[in-house]
C-alpha cells in the first residue's frame, strides 16, 4: 500500500508534513517529542486497511518546516486543527503519545464544539509534567525547573549523546536494536535544539488536567509497563479515571513505545476504539 505524502501551510506559513493514506473513518496519529510520523511506521499500513490514516510531523519536527515561532502545546493544537478543517475529516479518532497526548488535550479544550471527534487515545503521557501530584510519573514531576534546565545544557551540549540516552528510556529496561537506535536518532536529531526546548518547556509547564473530565466521547489510555515514566500504570489508571468514558489498557513488557514493541496489541486496540 502506497502512502501518500504532502506538505500543508498553516495560517503563520509553517510548512506541516503529513502522511495520508487509507479509506474509511479516519484517524490521525500525533508523535511525541521530537519525534515524527515515521514512530507510527508499524502501525499505520496495518490499519490503513480498514481506516484513513494520517500522521503528521509537528512543526519543527521531522518533515516540517523548522519555524522557530509557534513552539507551544495550544499552537501545536491549532496546527491539528488547521490540517483537520483542509482534509475535512469528520467521525475521527484523535490519537496523541508523550507530546502529542496534551496536544489531544488542548484540541479538545478549544474545538470540541465542531463535533468532529469521534474518540481519543493517549498514550504514554501526563496531562501536566509538572504536576506534584502522587499520580505523575514524569522524572521533572514536582514544578522541577532546575533539573529542567539542567538536562537543557546537556541537550545543548552534545544533542546526539543526550537523544541517545533518551533513546534507552524509551524502551523496556533499555534495550533497543542498534537498527532503532540508528533510525530513531536521525529523526530526532531533524529538531534544532532551540526547537526542541522551546517545545518542552511549554509542554512541561502547561496543565490540561481540568480537560479530562469534560471529556465527552470515548478514550482510550494506554501505558506502558516501565519506561520514561515512574510507575506507568499508575500514571495512567489515574487519566482513564478522570475521564467519563475512559478506559486503561496496560502494555506488559512495554515501555515508551508501546505501539511499536507490541504493535497487534495496539493497532487491535485503535481499531476498537475507532470503529465503535
Amino acid at each position: 500500500m502506497n502512502r501518500q505524502s504532502h506538505y500543508f501551510t498553516t495560517k503563520d506559513g509553517a510548512k506541516i508534513y503529513y502522511e495520508d493514506i487509507g479509506n474509511g473513518h479516519p484517524i490521525f496519529f500525533l508523535h511525541g517529542w521530537l519525534c515524527s510520523s515515521k514512530f507510527w511506521q508499524r502501525n499505520i499500513n496495518n490499519l490503513a486497511k480498514n481506516f484513513r490514516v494520517i500522521a503528521m510531523d509537528l512543526r519543527g519536527h521531522g518533515n516540517s518546516s523548522k519555524t522557530l515561532s509557534g513552539h507551544t502545546v495550544d499552537q501545536y493544537a491549532n496546527d491539528v486543527q488547521e490540517l483537520i478543517e483542509y482534509l475535512d475529516l469528520h467521525d475521527l479518532t484523535l490519537i496523541g503519545w508523550s507530546l502529542g497526548g496534551p496536544t489531544v488535550l488542548s484540541y479538545w479544550k478549544h474545538y470540541s464544539f465542531e463535533h468532529r471527534l469521534k474518540g481519543l487515545g493517549l498514550v504514554d503521557m501526563t496531562p501536566y509534567p509538572f504536576s506534584p501530584e502522587d499520580w505523575n510519573g514524569h522524572a521533572l514531576r514536582n514544578y522541577n525547573a532546575d533539573a529542567m534546565n539542567m538536562s537543557f545544557l546537556a541537550y545543548q551540549k552534545n544533542p546526539r549523546q543526550y537523544i541517545e540516552t533518551f533513546v534507552h528510556k524509551m524502551f523496556k529496561d533499555g534495550q533497543v536494536a542498534s537498527a532503532d537506535m540508528e533510525w530513531i536518532t536521525a529523526e530526532m536529531l531533524k529538531t534544532p535544539t532551540a526547537i526542541g526546548m522551546a517545545a518542552y518547556s511549554d509542554y512541561l509547564m502547561s496543565d490540561y488536567t481540568s480537560v479530562l473530565p469534560n471529556i465527552s466521547i470515548p478514550v482510550t489510555v494506554f501505558s506502558g509497563e516501565i519506561g520514561i515514566y515512574l510507575n506507568g500504570y499508575k500514571q495512567g489508571q489515574y487519566i482513564a479515571s478522570c475521564i467519563p468514558q475512559g478506559t486503561f489498557i496496560g502494555f506488559h513488557n512495554a515501555g515508551h513505545m508501546l505501539f511499536y514493541e507490541q504493535p497487534e496489541k495496539f493497532d487491535q486496540s485503535v481499531a476498537k476504539l475507532a470503529g465503535q
